[in-house]
């Protein structure tokens, strides 16, 4: 049996009257794939930023490889070795990369701050590599590339730390069809070559369907419902579940059907 990479107990969250998060806990192997759902609101961001340490849980905590991982660092060192544990990966790459730096220079810039000494272009030429960019666009900038080419950076970037987690935050959403299905088969190609752990927050149940193992879903910020991804798709039990999976366009699909059964729950 492979360790949890990751471990999330009883996160808690509250900004003002919302409880954001409500006693949320899940586990995800090694080499694991765990899908949270939920439309907006639901909750799945902010434990997601938990998870990453971009929030701050008012109680419970989360633990990497079955270590906690603590609300303060204290040190350089210790700061960068827990970014290094949890990596996320966002909607929109071109909002974190530097339009004036190239590919190559964001890989090393990456390596230098976390492996300094290492041999950078050897490790620079293995993430492109890995991520299915050539050497062409190694001196490209963000504006010169596709939607695709600048999420594939965004994940050869996250996957320079070497992580035990990547949180994927809607990372297909904003692409085309045929790139998210690219995209897919890349992580995919990733995991099977790695221990890495994938966390993917999205409302999108195709994606779901497609790259997870294991689904929670949530609603105001909490878990209505969690199993094995083919078992909750294929039955699920929470009204809510019902009602996410009756979102999805299909012949005959009735939005207002749908609209009215979602303010009754």
């Amino acid at each position: 049996m492979p360790e949890n990479a990751l471990e999330a107990v009883g996160l808690h969250r509250t900004f003002g009257s919302v409880r954001a998060v409500d006693d949320v806990s899940f586990t995800l192997p090694e080499g694991g794939s765990l899908g949270i759902v939920g439309e907006s609101g639901s909750g799945k961001t902010t434990a997601a930023r938990i998870v990453v340490g971009l929030e701050r849980a008012d109680a419970g905590e989360v633990r990497v490889r079955g270590q906690v991982r603590s609300a303060r660092s204290r040190g350089r060192a210790q700061r960068l070795a827990r970014a290094r544990e949890v990596q996320m990966v966002f909607q929109d790459p071109y909002l974190s990369l530097d339009p004036r730096t190239s590919v190559e220079a964001v890989l090393r810039e990456t390596l230098r701050l976390h492996f300094p000494g290492t041999d950078h272009d050897q490790r620079v030429r293995e993430l492109l590599d890995q991520v299915g960019l050539g050497t062409r666009a190694a001196e490209a900038r963000p504006r010169q590339l596709s939607g695709g080419q600048r999420q594939r950076v965004a994940i050869a970037r996250a996957l320079a730390v070497e992580p035990a987690v990547l949180v994927l935050d809607e990372a297909v959403a904003a692409l085309d069809v045929s790139v998210q299905a690219q995209i897919l088969n890349l992580l995919a190609d990733i995991r099977e070559q790695t221990s890495i752990g994938y966390l993917f927050i999205t409302h999108d149940l195709g994606v779901v369907r497609c790259v997870t193992d294991d689904v929670i879903v949530m609603r105001k910020g909490r878990i209505v419902e969690a199993g094995p991804t083919a078992e909750v798709l294929a039955a699920p039990q929470h009204p809510y579940t019902r009602l996410l999976l009756e979102s999805v366009p299909r012949p005959g699909w009735d939005p207002e059907a749908i609209a009215a059964a979602r303010r009754a729950l």
